[in-house]
């Protein structure tokens, strides 16, 4: 397997596992928040969707999904908002009814993805995407960046599905 089809493998298996999390959610175990401080499921599968939603764009230089998709997500969230660093009022303001728009708009970050690995060969793996970091982030590194931050997600969603269905 080339690295191309490691990488496309790794994406198509956090698809797979966000399917899963939103599989049976409602309403209300979209919001519910765990000791009523932690993060719902709902926010934690749009914050990483969002993520890399984000982050493929920036190292596709094209567009994000999410200009697409805000509107219907009633959200006034611009393109630059993926969650990071949201305060608990933020957190709580996002409120997403129906987790197949959820699980509709990261298949279409998967596409995405998708569409941007197939351009993906040593000379874009090796290439510099931040320089604020020492050393500099690569192309390659920000891709492992992405499905570590987004399986370490999906396993605190998963854990507050757990906790909530128990």
């Amino acid at each position: 397997m080339d690295v191309r089809g490691l990488l496309t493998e790794g994406f198509g298996r956090i698809t797979e596992l966000y399917d899963d999390v939103a599989e049976g959610l409602d309403e209300r175990t979209l919001h519910e928040r765990p000791g009523g401080k932690g993060n719902p499921i709902g926010w934690l599968l749009w914050h990483l969707a969002r993520v890399q939603d984000h982050h493929i764009a920036g190292l596709a230089d094209g567009p994000q999904v999410w200009e697409e998709w805000q509107e219907r997500f009633g959200l006034p969230n611009g393109t630059d908002d993926t969650g990071y660093g949201h305060t608990s009022e933020q957190v709580d303001a996002i409120r997403i009814t129906d987790p197949e728009l959820l699980v509709d708009y990261h298949h279409a970050v998967t596409l995405a993805t998708a569409r941007y690995l197939q351009t993906v060969d040593e000379k874009e793996l090796e290439r510099e995407v931040d320089q604020r970091w020492d050393p500099p982030v690569t192309a390659g590194v920000r891709l492992i960046s992405i499905q570590g931050d987004c399986l370490q997600h999906l396993g605190q969603a998963a854990y507050v599905k757990g906790l909530l269905w128990a």
